[in-house]
């Protein structure tokens, strides 16, 4: 066994109504004047009503910034963290999707004043402390609450990370009853995304790859594939929106430190450009990335496919890798997602431009298992469209 570090929140709380206890978590760790960072559709959903009941009762003072926006640019960001300091924030809460959880990491670390976001894009640049930070998911997918990453939105369309340990949150809260809301096609997405998290985990290149995030990434395929279908067609079918919650965090433990490749790194260019939901730009890819992966990893998909598909047990090994990703495309059609580029409005003659963009994602490109190129990008997207 070679050398390995596996990091992830210091304390994790899973349970129907555990919403109820964020008064309480938030007097414990976060101090007196919190603020909570989440987006306009959470409050619009009523979703926060608990956690503001729940405050209230214990008597944590609390500012509320919901402006958060999918693939949060800079700007937001910013305007975040300076909410933080006018409120002289003690700690924080991310409530909500991936995008509010990324930008509260920020908010986070920002708000003592000892960096600028500018210095600390990419791996470990992070040097200074950050604030209490607790983080509770409202959409089973991914896997930010677990993660020591935080994706930022710069310039026009391209997509930088913030990577460090000092991301990873104090307590991580997962109550299923908070996805019951999610509408279909937003359940069926981010789905994908976590199972996407775990696949590409168990075959990551990254040297940091581990028997922990393996081990990992099987079960969140298992409880993932047996959820999925449920939660998409009963939005408050509680077991299966647990298994998905449950299967989103795991999922995000695996590749916070078994780091993701070309399927993120060809997503990327299609929510930059066209606002794809990150989710749906994973599955567009997922199954043209994995046949181009078969030619080096064969052996470690026919391993990992039965967990997320027990049939294909039954398959030949030498055959279980394209098989595997054919049932992927499957289950992105089933469960109601487009399956082809030009069903998302991607016109042909810009494939070029994307393939062109997805080769400067090299923090992800690294992890691949089989060395691409800018010519295997764009054949991916002509694949794919």
């Amino acid at each position: 066994m070679h050398p390995f570090t596996f990091n992830t929140a210091k304390s994790i709380v899973f349970g129907p109504g555990t919403i109820g206890q964020i008064g309480d978590i938030a007097k414990a760790q976060l101090g007196q004047r919190v603020i909570v960072v989440t987006d306009p559709g959470i409050i619009g959903a009523h979703l926060l009503e608990p956690a503001v009941d729940a405050l209230k009762a214990a008597g944590v003072a609390f500012t509320v910034y919901d402006r958060v926006v999918a693939d949060p640019p800079e700007s937001i960001v910013l305007e975040a963290v300076a909410a933080a300091r006018t409120f002289g924030a003690t700690g924080v809460i991310g409530y909500g999707g991936g995008s509010s959880m990324d930008t509260a990491k920020l908010v986070a670390l920002l708000a003592c004043g000892e960096e600028a976001l500018a210095d600390i894009y990419g791996v470990g640049n992070v040097k200074g402390a950050r604030l209490p930070l607790v983080l509770v998911p409202t959409t089973a997918g991914t896997g930010s609450e677990v993660t020591p990453i935080s994706i930022v939105t710069t310039g026009e369309a391209e997509k930088k990370g913030v990577v460090s340990p000092v991301l990873l949150p104090d307590v991580a809260l997962l109550d299923p009853e908070l996805t019951y809301g999610l509408p279909h096609h937003v359940t069926a997405a981010t789905g994908i995304d976590a199972m996407v998290h775990a696949i590409e985990s168990y075959t990551s290149a990254s040297a940091n790859n581990n028997p922990l995030s393996k081990l990992l990434a099987k079960e969140a395929l298992r409880l993932l594939s047996d959820g999925i279908r449920s939660a998409v067609r009963e939005g408050s079918h509680l077991e299966a929106r647990g298994q998905m919650l449950l299967g989103a965090m795991l999922a995000g433990q695996a590749f916070a430190n078994s780091p993701v490749a070309a399927v993120h790194a060809l997503a990327y260019p299609i929510g930059g450009h066209y606002h794809v939901p990150h989710g749906l730009s994973n599955a567009l890819v997922l199954p043209h990335v994995l046949r181009f992966n078969c030619e080096v990893c064969n052996k470690d998909y026919a391993a990992l496919a039965p967990h997320a598909f027990p049939f294909l047990a039954e398959v030949a090994v030498g055959k279980r890798g394209h098989a595997f990703a054919d049932a992927l495309a499957h289950l992105s059609a089933e469960i109601g997602l487009q399956t082809r580029l030009r069903e998302v409005n991607i016109p042909e003659h810009d494939l070029a431009r994307l393939a062109a963009d997805a080769m400067k994602q090299t923090r992800l490109l690294v992890n691949n298992p089989r060395a691409l190129t800018e010519a295997d990008a764009l054949a991916i997207y002509q694949a794919a469209w």
